[in-house]
This record gives structure tokens, sequence and C-alpha cells, in this order.
């Protein structure tokens, strides 16, 4: 049944919130101040019309939005997202008790996603390809992606046959795609076991298509030529399924503020170093100790190294720093450090580092939660948090980057 509502903000997913008297009820797609009618069940509900839009409704810039589950704020302005945006980056920080000067938003520009991860099935009409709808498994097939890079859009049709070539199950499954600088890196995950001819059948199309590399979970079926990316003034040969921000220019955004900020520092430590996005940077000025549990990874950081003149020296360990944290007794040996976790954060390393005298450290999330987290324990150990930046990658989305720095006196001995 469709009910009329106020809309009186938007929540931290991009869903208008209507506060009711049986309480809150989200509404994907309708922003603050508008009127709607939508279908609800339970505390949701989908949204039928608006009919009285806010100033701030703007027309989305692709054909798929309010369908597609890619992107849940495109139809909102510039500049009243970018303060959402801020937001969810400034209130779990202030839910922790972290006291920070949250600094403005630095943008994402359309068209400049490098790596996107579709999802694909086998149809009754045909292959599938594109993501998933808003709160649903259903697969919205799409024909244009305005995040993406130019070269993955371009490369959508044939992307499309592709997938049906590899796929041997009826099942969704993952096809990851990579604009590295010697073409599209394609990684299927969970499209099932290909035969011989059909392993040989996509062999001859990534040929053809002029695509870098074919792997299947994990395994390189066919590589033309290495996928390669650049950090700093290294070219990074990355390894199957290798982690890569997803946007270059945020990944500048965030080496730049972590470089300057550990610019004096002539022993710095990279803690999740993954292939080397810092540590093969912050090496035109500082030796870096580079710790990665990945070996993959740290071989093609180590590789980029040896090829890079003009380096300083970079030193590899291979440590699961979930498990086995450098020691505060380790990283005294630093005079800065940056660490850079998946979603769920540092907490262990984190307590380490607030024990340590290492007198710069930067701290790079893409979790807000997890950020105010390991924040707190940092200020905690005597740490001053000297600001904090939101960077957006995932553009119309909700997630947000961020690179907090901080700073402590360092004891004398």
């Amino acid at each position: 049944m469709s009910e009329t509502y106020e809309i009186a903000r938007l929540g931290a997913q991009g869903d208008g919130i209507a506060e009711t008297a049986s309480g809150p009820v989200y509404i994907p797609f309708a922003l603050p101040g508008e009127t709607v009618v939508a279908e609800r069940s339970k505390d949701r509900a989908e949204l039928v019309s608006v009919e009285k839009p806010s100033p701030e409704r703007v027309p989305p810039a692709c054909r798929h939005f309010g369908v597609c589950g890619g992107c849940s704020v495109q139809h909102l302005e510039p500049a009243a997202y970018h303060a959402w945006k801020r937001e969810n980056l400034a209130q779990p920080l202030a839910s922790q008790h972290v006291e920070a000067a949250v600094g403005d938003l630095v943008p994402c520009a359309p068209h400049s996603r490098r790596r996107v991860t579709f999802t694909a099935r086998k149809a009754d009409k045909g292959m599938l390809l594109g993501y998933n709808r808003a709160q649903s498994n259903e697969i919205v097939d799409i024909v244009e992606c305005p995040i993406s890079s130019p070269q993955i859009v371009a490369a959508l049709d044939r992307l499309r046959v592709l997938a049906g070539m590899i796929a041997t199950t009826p099942k969704p499954f993952q096809l990851i795609v990579t604009a590295s600088d010697t073409g599209l890196d394609i990684a299927a995950r969970q499209s099932g076991v290909p035969g011989e001819t059909r392993r040989r059948q996509a062999s001859d199309f990534v040929l053809r298509e002029g695509f870098a590399r074919l792997t299947i979970d994990g395994e390189i079926v066919v590589e033309p030529r290495k996928p390669s990316v650049m950090f700093g003034d290294a070219s990074v040969l990355l390894p199957p399924g290798a982690f890569l921000q997803a946007t270059a220019s945020a990944e500048r955004s965030m080496v730049e503020l972590v470089g300057n900020h550990l610019s004096r520092a002539r022993k710095v430590a990279d803690l999740f170093a993954g292939s080397g996005a810092f540590a093969l940077r912050l090496a035109r000025n500082s030796e870096v100790r580079a710790v990665e549990s990945d070996a993959a990874a740290l071989s093609a950081l180590d590789r980029a190294f040896r090829f890079t003149p003009g380096l300083k020296r970079v030193t590899t360990e291979r440590r699961d720093l979930f498990r086995r944290p450098l020691t505060f007794k380790e990283l005294n040996a630093f005079d800065g450090l940056v660490f850079d976790p998946p979603r769920a954060g540092a907490e262990d390393q984190s307590k380490q580092i607030a024990r340590s005298d290492v007198p710069l450290v930067a701290a790079v999330s893409c979790n807000p939660a997890t950020l105010a987290r390991d924040l707190s324990i940092l200020i905690a150990g005597g740490y001053r948090l000297k600001s904090v930046t939101p960077i957006d990658q995932f553009l119309w989305s909700p997630h947000v980057e961020a690179v907090a720095l901080l700073e402590k006196p360092r004891k004398r001995r």
C-alpha cells in the first residue's frame, strides 16, 4: 500500500529517512525536504513518486540509476553530495570522541574508476553483465557506466561475450576488470571450470581483442601482456587478483598527503603495503620497510624496486599483521610509518603503534568506523591528530576513503 512520507534527512547509505510513529523508514533515491509516495515493507519503502522535489535534486548521469544498485546518490547535486560524504567520515569519528579537523572532500571525477567488479550470469535471453539491483540478487544488464573508465565501458559488449565463453554454471559469478597501462586485466571468480575447448576459445578471443590477461579463480588462462601500472616512477606488474586502489587520482591524493607528512622521515615502515603504492613512492626520499602478507604482491613490489633507478633501499617482509603485528620495539627503528589495512582496520597493530616512539604516523582507511576505533587507540597512546582528509574514489556511493595524519614527540634516549 502506498503512503506519503516527508523525508527528514539522508542516511549514511544514501537512503532518504522519514520519521514515523513506528520508527524511521528508509527510502532509496529520496532526498531531505522531499514529499514522496512510497510502498512500505517494515522499515524500508520503495519509491513510487516524488510529489515535492528537493532543490538539491539533479538529473542522474546514468540511464540505469534507480534500478542498478551500483550508485545510490547520482540525483544529489555536487555540493550537497560532498557535504554528505564528508559527514560519513566525521560522524563515526565523533561517535568515538575523536576530535579531528576533518577537511573538505577530495572529489572524484566521473569515468575514472579503473577497477570494476561486475556480476555476470547466463540467462535464457543471453549473458547478463552488470551490477545487482539494490537490495536484490537480480542482475541489471548495463550498457553504460559513468563511474568507469572509458576503456572499460568501451569493452562492455566484448566482456559480455567473454563471460559467456567461460561460464560453465548458471549461478552468478564475478568478473573483475582492471584498466591497466597495458590493457584490460580480467579475472573471473566462481564462473566454473571451463573445458579445454572453452579455454582455447577464450584465449583466442583475448588475443584477438587485445586484452592483457584472463584469469579464472586465480589461474592464468592467457596473458598476452603482463598488466602493469605506475606507482610514481616504478612500473609494477600486477599479480592476478592483486589489490589496487579503484581510482588512480584518489591513490595519488593519498600518496601526496602521506608523502608530505613523512617527508622528514629517513626510515619508514609501510604496513599492509600491497604491491607498493606507498612504498615505491616514499622510497624517493626514505628507506622503506614494506610489510605485507601477500607473497605475490611483495614479489611485484620487490621487482619494481629493483628495476626502478633512483630509489633508496626498499626491503620487504611477508607477515600477517593481524596475527603477528609489528611490536612497538620493532617499530622504534623507524621515524615514519604508514598503514593502510583492509576494512577490518588494524586494532592490534594500532595498539603496538600507540606504545611506540615513531614520531610521524599516517593512517589510511576505507572504513570510517574502524578508522575511528584505531585513531582513538593512537590518541590514547599519546599521538596528536593533526588532520583527517576524506577522499572520494567510489563516486555516488556511501564509501569514503580517509587519510589521518598524527604526530608524537619522540622520547630522548
